[in-house]
C-alpha cells in the first residue's frame, strides 16, 4: 500500500458493469499526473443465464437475499477474471498492474430514501465482492465508491464527472460529456477551466474550478429501447443494433408527449435514476400503451428512441447554464445512429463528437473513469464533486482491499 501511494505513475485497471447488465467492461490505463493513457480495453459479456440472474436481483419481487449473497461473490470472481483475461490478451503482465478500481454491479439505487431518526437516509447497493478481486488477482482493489458520497449527504451519483473533468476540460470550449448507457448522464464542463491537476495538496484541496461542474442523469439511455426490443422479440434480441429498427419506424407523438411528463424529467439537479424508475415495469407499461394504439414494432422502438433523445435535449435546455459548444458522446448509445441523428436534429447548434477522437474508446470511458477514481482514492484525493451529487463536502470515495 505504501509503495503504491508513493508512485507517481500507476498502472490501473478499471472495471464497470452498467444498468444494462450486458457484461464487464475492463480497461487498463497508465496514469501520471493529469495524463491518462489507455493501454487496453475489452468487454466480457455475461452469459444469458448470468444476465437473467443479475436482472432478477434488480426487482424487489424477484430478488432473494440468498441469491444476492451468492451473486455478490460470483461477480467478484467474474470481475477478477476480466482483469486476468484482458492482461493475457493484451500481453500486459498482471504483476505490472498496481491497482484495480471496480464500480461493481448496481442492483438497487435509492437516492431519495425513506426517513430514519428524522433524517432522509439515501442508499445504494453494488455487488461484485472486491475481496474476491483482490485475492484472485493479488492486486489492491478499490470498490464501492457510491456510499461515502451518500453518507456525506449526496446522491452517490453520478461519479464519473471527476474523470470527465480530468479528461475533457478545455480552456476555450464549453463541453458536455454525454454518456448513453442503460441510463444517460451528462457532465457540463464550462470553458476557461483549463486542464485540472490530478493531485491537489490535500483531500480537501480539490481544484476550485471543479465546483463549476454540473452533472446529472438526464433519464433513460438504452434501457427503455432495449426493454422494448426484448419484449417485442420475446427475449430473442437484446438491443436495436445501430438503431436499424427505429430507423424504419415512425415516432408516435402523443405517446412521446405522455412519456415526457415523467416526474423525474422535471426534477432539478442534482438527481440520479435507474432501473427502479425506467426498468422492466416501465417498459411493460409502454408496451401496453403502444399495443392499445396498434403501433407496429418499428414504431414502438422509434418512439422509445425518440424518448431518450428528447430527454437529453430537454435536460440541456432546462438545466444547463448554456448550450455547450460540443457534446462528447460515449457509451453503447453512441453506436445507435438513429439516436445520434435524433439528438443532432434537436441540438442542431451543438457539434457532436465521440470520446474516440480523444483516444478513449466509446465503450471504455466508464471503465477508464473508475480507474481514475481509484487512483484518486489511493492518493487520498477527494474524488466526488459536491456540486454534482449534492454532498455536503468533498470526500474520498471507495473502500480499499489490499492485494498480496
Amino acid at each position: 500500500m505504501t509503495e503504491i501511494v508513493s508512485k507517481d505513475r500507476l498502472r490501473v485497471a478499471g472495471l464497470m458493469s452498467g444498468t444494462s447488465a450486458d457484461g464487464v467492461d475492463a480497461a487498463i490505463v497508465d496514469i501520471c499526473g493529469g495524463k491518462v493513457d489507455l493501454l487496453a480495453f475489452e468487454t466480457f459479456p455475461y452469459s444469458s443465464a448470468m444476465r437473467k440472474s443479475i436482472l432478477a436481483l434488480c426487482r424487489p419481487e424477484t430478488a432473494r437475499v440468498d441469491d444476492i449473497c451468492h451473486l455478490n461473490h460470483v461477480l467478484g470472481e467474474v470481475f477478477a477474471e476480466a482483469v486476468i483475461k484482458l492482461c493475457d490478451k493484451s500481453a500486459i503482465p498482471l504483476r505490472s498492474v498496481n491497482l484495480i478500481g471496480s464500480h461493481g454491479q448496481t442492483i438497487w439505487h435509492n437516492p431519495q430514501g425513506p426517513r430514519y431518526g428524522g433524517r432522509v437516509i439515501r442508499s445504494t447497493l453494488q455487488i461484485g465482492e472486491p475481496s474476491r478481486i483482490a485475492q484472485r488477482t493479488g492486486i489492491t482493489t478499490v470498490a464501492d465508491f457510491r456510499p461515502r458520497d451518500m453518507a456525506a449527504g449526496g446522491e452517490g451519483a453520478p461519479l464519473v464527472p471527476y474523470a470527465d473533468y480530468v479528461l475533457f476540460s478545455d480552456r476555450r470550449l464549453c463541453r458536455a460529456v454525454q454518456n448513453i448507457g442503460g441510463i444517460a448522464n451528462v457532465t457540463f464542463l464550462p470553458s476557461s477551466m483549463g486542464v485540472p491537476p490530478m493531485i491537489p495538496r490535500d483531500i480537501h484541496g480539490q481544484d476550485a474550478r471543479a465546483t463549476n461542474v454540473l452533472a446529472f442523469d438526464t433519464g433513460p439511455g438504452n434501457m427503455v429501447i432495449d426493454g422494448m426490443i426484448r419484449i417485442i422479440s420475446d427475449g430473442k434480441r437484446q438491443y436495436d443494433r445501430g438503431g436499424a429498427m427505429a430507423a424504419k419506424g415512425t415516432v408516435h407523438k402523443d405517446i412521446l408527449k405522455e412519456m415526457l411528463r415523467h416526474p423525474f424529467l422535471r426534477r432539478r439537479p442534482p438527481k440520479s435514476t435507474g432501473r427502479e424508475q425506467f426498468g422492466q415495469q416501465y417498459c411493460e407499461w409502454l408496451y401496453g400503451e403502444t399495443r392499445k394504439r396498434k403501433l407496429k414494432p418499428e414504431d414502438m422502438v422509434a418512439t422509445a428512441t425518440a424518448f431518450t433523445a428528447s430527454t437529453i435535449a430537454t435536460a440541456y435546455c432546462r438545466f444547463l447554464p448554456r448550450m455547450p459548444d460540443e457534446m462528447i458522446l460515449c457509451g453503447g448509445g453512441a453506436h445507435n445512429a438513429t439516436l445520434v441523428r435524433m439528438l443532432q436534429r434537436q441540438l442542431e447548434d451543438v457539434r457532436i463528437r465521440s470520446t474516440d477522437e480523444f483516444g478513449i474508446n466509446i465503450d471504455a470511458k466508464e471503465a477508464v473513469s473508475f480507474a481514475i477514481l481509484a487512483y484518486a482514492t489511493i492518493k487520498g484525493i477527494a474524488n466526488n464533486v459536491p456540486s454534482v451529487t449534492g454532498a455536503d463536502e468533498p470526500v474520498v470515495l471507495g473502500k480499499i482491499v489490499p492485494g498480496r
